[in-house]
């Protein structure tokens, strides 16, 4: 009776730990898959990316983050839609964001921004506010309420189209872009 007992635990820990192995297997197997795919797609987005050439100033640097180091901020297209957008590389070096390039920038309707014409570093300490009203009006400057005023805590950074009027501010406001509508 205690030899059956035995062979029968015996096979129950073999069975868990062959089934344990496959598991691991699987989950390994998992890992390597997903990491090759990112570099693929790390791989395909850096080989598509490209500075662009149509805008006379296509490169800024300004601390958007506030850690006392500037990001750099350049627009650029992609090669696969021809789209632009922006890439802002972050002054520690850890991160990259992509704003555009086919994607709805900031869900203000556009994704893309070859009409930017003026691009441009909007400095800290500065106010800046919406000044289109909800039906598509421009306001004027004594029309918009104090406290919808916004003091940039950071460098933001200011597109606008250069003979249509039109454009905003981007800023990060506790680690998420915003915009802020100008004309």
């Amino acid at each position: 009776m205690k030899i059956r007992i035995l062979i029968i635990v015996a096979l129950i820990f073999i069975s868990c730990k062959k089934e344990e192995k496959e598991q691991n297997d699987k989950v390994e197997s998992l890992k390597i898959d997903t990491i090759q795919k990112t570099k693929e797609v790390e791989t395909n987005n850096s080989d598509t990316i490209v500075v662009s050439k149509k805008h006379k100033v296509n490169k800024i640097s300004c601390d958007l983050d506030g850690d006392g180091l500037n990001e750099t901020v350049e627009i650029v297209r992609s090669t696969k839609n021809e789209k632009s957008g922006l890439r802002i590389i972050f002054g520690n070096g850890k991160r990259t964001d992509y704003l555009g390039m086919g994607n709805n920038i900031l869900e203000q309707g556009f994704d893309e921004i070859d009409w930017a014409g003026i691009f441009e570093k909007a400095p800290k300490n500065e106010l800046y506010w919406n000044n289109v009203n909800n039906e598509g009006e421009i306001m004027a400057d004594e029309e918009v309420n104090e406290a919808d005023k916004i003091k940039l805590l950071n460098d933001g950074i200011f597109i606008h189209a250069e003979e249509s009027c039109g454009g905003g501010v981007i800023y990060l406001k506790d680690g998420k872009y915003e915009w802020i509508q100008q004309e």
